[in-house]
């Protein structure tokens, strides 16, 4: 997973000489402070000086930093004719200073903000009291202020075009690298959030992510329906991601695998409800019965020796008091109140599609029900069905099987990844060869893993992008006491991947203020890329090609399925909110239970058994990184064009290495844009669907 940033986008590197010039200027709101009196003063007063040939960059120029101009900011009309720019080439010398400056700027904060929250996030040991105000503290939250304050701002906005996301869509095939890098200037200038706003943002931020990281469950202690260990002592996994990874590997294990799914199913839908006793998260110290929803005391003599120090809670079962969905409630606020600051996008799900995504919702939302309303799920169900013997279940929502790790037990696959990587600084020392191993030469494997620092997390595990170029991005990933285990290990090359994109499009792009990709779902889509080989990586190379392929389409197409109903209880619970901007937490928690059991009845149920479920609220990052889960089905529907791609290029002699720097030095253009030029068409579900049918097709008969 990448870890969104509170910083500016980066940004450096000279353009080349282009003038932006837009078929219409970009819808503003109404100046808030300024007479429009003073407006039109500014334009006659710059046109007189600089002659009519620029009055429509005059006009669009001057109406942008009027939007934001607040009195306090003193007399506008000295301001444009003092800072407007005429001359093309000092435009450009005017440009290059932004990037070079803002690279520094954004850079330097980034790392500030990384060092500050790299006690909590970084596995060196307890943590201090200390340690969670440092996380909550942002040293960039006055930056924007500071640059409107100073002007600088304002001078960005005088010279450069603002453009919609109608315009970008639109126009934007047809712009130079330079207009593209020029729009990514002045877009982050289109509000101006107070300082005191984004700093609030950033504590709730931190402290979601503490108790996400903080939520772990002790598996020796968790009983099936009989009253039975069925965990080994010491597995510990964090909510969701090592639950959900955990159920993944029961495959392997046949009947008493499925048991330890149901298991693992109704500890899921505990935590979504919040009836799991406060008592169970994070103690080894009570045994705990989802299924009744009993607590006793632990036998002493089953108690992990590291087991974390004995909290003051009485061991009964009074639930966690609506905590999970109290984080969550922190975070909509803290977006709420940049609301007033966004008239051109007034709500945070606008702003998460149309300024963070570059994608309408209602054009997601079709993407989406393409898959979930296709007739392939019903013949996938059945293969999967065929293949267990059994009538599908809830867990099989996360069914592993067409994925050649679900053939080999987690203990021989955790037994390799530990006496492989003992340590984090391990993994470090391998990533030449793995890199080799994926098809980057000997020189560019170096040259990225001398650019990639790995820590151990304590979390489940993220990547941490660098925004100038001399930082280097970090790969996380959780480490446990006898070595990396393969779900930390697999964790560990999806991240690579989200690195290995990084540090292409901040050292190999031509502009920086293009540094990145065009949203979260391309950098998950090269994240699931890259960790689609992790068996390979191990050793585990497959003995037909044609089948492997066959049911990685299968793979791909269920995984789909399966977070794209999670994207959808993530959304629909944003509106609720906006609906409901007063609720409590113990009323959210009815909602999201509400939301996430209808979503499932109308997609899921049907396929997965006729029971109602809320496992698709289970997802952490509804509550660490709101509206964040849109970007994994985006994300595999892009892995699964990319996948192509690389095919189609590997069929040419070209280096699948080669071939993902391409396509990551493309940048921060728009999505379909990037989707064209990387692999020949516009985001979409039809290639996954077409080749899934074949897919179905190609299976022996039975």
């Amino acid at each position: 997973m990448l870890v969104p940033t509170l910083l500016l986008a980066a940004a450096t590197s000279s353009p080349s000489a282009a003038e932006v010039c837009l078929d219409k200027p970009a819808a503003l709101a109404s100046p808030a402070a300024v007479a429009p009196q003073l407006v039109d003063d500014a334009v006659r007063q710059l046109v007189a000086e600089h002659g009519p040939t620029h009055k429509a960059r005059i006009e669009q120029g001057v109406k942008q930093v009027a939007s934001l101009w607040r009195p306090s900011d003193g007399d506008l009309g000295a301001f444009c004719l003092e800072h407007f720019v005429a001359d093309a080439p000092a435009r450009e010398q005017l440009f290059a200073r932004f990037e070079a400056a803002l690279e520094q700027t954004d850079g330097h904060f980034l790392e500030i903000g990384r060092e500050l929250r790299r006690a909590s996030e970084v596995d060196v040991g307890p943590m201090l009291p200390i340690d969670e105000l440092f996380a909550g503290f942002d040293a960039s939250a006055h930056l924007l202020d500071d640059l409107f304050a100073s002007k600088i701002a304002f001078v960005a906005l005088l010279n450069f075009p603002l453009s919609t996301l109608d315009q970008r869509l639109a126009i934007g095939a047809k712009w130079s690298r330079a207009q593209w890098a020029q729009a990514r200037l002045t877009s982050r200038f289109s509000r101006r959030v107070p300082a005191e706003v984004l700093r609030r943002a950033t504590e709730v931020q931190a402290k979601a992510d503490l108790y996400i990281a903080n939520y772990n469950l002790w598996m020796h202690h968790v009983l099936d329906e009989r009253g039975r260990r069925v965990f080994p002592s010491g597995k510990r996994l964090i909510s969701h991601w090592n639950l959900r990874d955990e159920l993944k590997a029961q495959y392997a294990a046949g009947a008493d695998g499925t048991n330890r799914q149901r298991v693992i199913v109704r500890l899921m839908e505990r935590i979504v409800t919040q009836t799991i006793p406060l008592v169970v998260i994070n103690n080894p110290r009570v045994d705990y019965d989802p299924f009744s929803n009993h607590v006793t005391p632990a036998p002493p003599d089953t108690i992990e020796q590291d087991a974390p120090a004995a909290a003051a809670v009485a061991v009964d079962a009074t639930p966690e008091p609506s905590t999970r969905y109290a984080q969550l409630l922190a975070q909509f606020h803290a977006a709420r109140a940049q609301d007033p600051f966004s008239p051109t996008m007034p709500n945070a799900i606008q702003r998460s599609f149309e300024l963070g995504r570059e994608l309408p919702e209602a054009r997601v939302a079709r993407l989406f029900g393409d898959v979930l309303g296709s007739p392939l799920v019903g013949r996938v169900a059945a293969e999967i069905q065929r293949r267990l013997g059994r009538p599908l279940e809830p867990q099989d929502l996360w069914y592993d099987g067409f994925k050649a790790r679900s053939s080999i037990s987690e203990a021989t696959l955790d037994q390799r990844t530990r006496k492989r990587y003992p340590t984090s600084e391990a993994y470090r020392q391998d990533m030449p060869r793995l890199l080799a191993d994926l098809g980057f030469s000997k020189a560019k494997a170096r040259f990225l893993a001398e650019h990639i620092l790995v820590d151990p997390s304590r979390g489940a595990g993220h990547a941490m992008q660098a925004a100038r170029r001399g930082d280097f991005p970090r790969l996380r990933t959780r480490v446990e006491k006898g070595g990396m285990n393969y779900k930390g290990y697999n964790i560990a090359v999806h991240e690579m991947g989200h690195n290995v994109e990084q540090v292409f499009s901040l050292y190999g792009v031509d502009h920086t203020l293009l540094a990145g990709v065009p949203n979260n779902a391309f950098t998950e889509a090269l994240a699931f890329v890259f960790q689609a080989r992790d068996l390979e990586l191990l050793g585990e190379k497959p003995k037909d090609a044609a089948a492997t392929k066959r049911e990685a389409v299968l793979a791909d197409f269920w995984a789909t399925w399966e977070i794209a109903g999670v994207a959808l209880v993530d959304v629909a619970v944003w509106h609720w909110l906006y609906d409901h901007p007063h609720a409590t937490p113990h009323e959210l928690r009815d909602a999201v239970v509400a939301i996430a059991t209808d979503v499932w009845a109308r997609h899921y149920q049907p396929v997965l058994g006729d029971r109602p479920s809320p496992l698709l609220g289970i997802y952490s990052h509804m509550i660490e990184y709101p509206l964040y889960l849109t970007d994994y089905p985006l994300g595999h529907l892009i892995a699964f064009q990319i996948e192509e791609q690389l095919e189609r290029a590997a069929k040419q002699g070209k280096r699948f290495g080669d071939e993902v720097e391409r396509m990551a030095v493309i940048g921060n253009i728009a999505p379909d844009l990037w989707m064209t030029q990387a692999a020949g068409g516009p985001v979409s579900a039809e290639p996954l669907l077409r080749a899934t049918e074949r897919a179905l097709a190609a299976l022996p008969p039975r």
